[in-house]
């Protein structure tokens, strides 16, 4: 049983993980951070609402699906959708490195560009390597989750 302490604090750090999460996702090209650490961010946002809510909160209240029990989430529930996001990031990841290659380039080669004229950034130096990072957190967010919610439905 939570208290209303933790569920309060949880609804407001939260966000604040994310929006973290997503700021070292966009300038990992260029500093430290990037697919993995944004990925990690990510699951620990996930593990904390898992913590203080319960692992069939998301299903019920985001996804509005009935959780039957802990057999049936582990084989139809979010676990499915988890599994999706890290072949889809192990798909995108590749990808990136393929594409390269189709343009008579090495093997994840990287190219660059500006965006300018962004509300809060201002302007963001985009590189194609930011498609593998996304990959990378795509497969490190569906991993790590993945694991946790087995690992949490026993």
């Amino acid at each position: 049983m939570t208290t209303i302490i933790t569920r309060t604090v949880t609804r407001t750090v939260v966000p604040l993980i994310f929006v973290t999460s997503v700021a070292l996702m966009l300038q990992g090209h260029n500093l430290p951070g990037g697919g993995f650490i944004a990925g990690v961010l990510t699951t620990t946002a996930f593990a904390l609402v898992y913590i203080v809510y319960g692992l069939g909160y998301l299903e019920e209240e985001l996804f509005h699906r009935m959780v039957r029990g802990p057999v049936e989430h582990l084989q139809h529930g979010i676990v499915e959708n988890y599994r999706a996001l890290f072949a889809l990031g192990l798909a995108l990841a590749a990808g990136s490195g393929l594409v390269s290659m189709a343009f008579d380039h090495a093997f994840l080669y990287q190219t660059h560009d500006y965006v300018r004229h962004l509300p809060i950034y201002g302007e963001l130096h985009v590189a194609s390597a930011l498609a593998f990072d996304t990959g990378v957190y795509l497969v490190v967010v569906g991993a790590l989750l993945t694991i946790l919610s087995v690992v949490g439905a026993e």
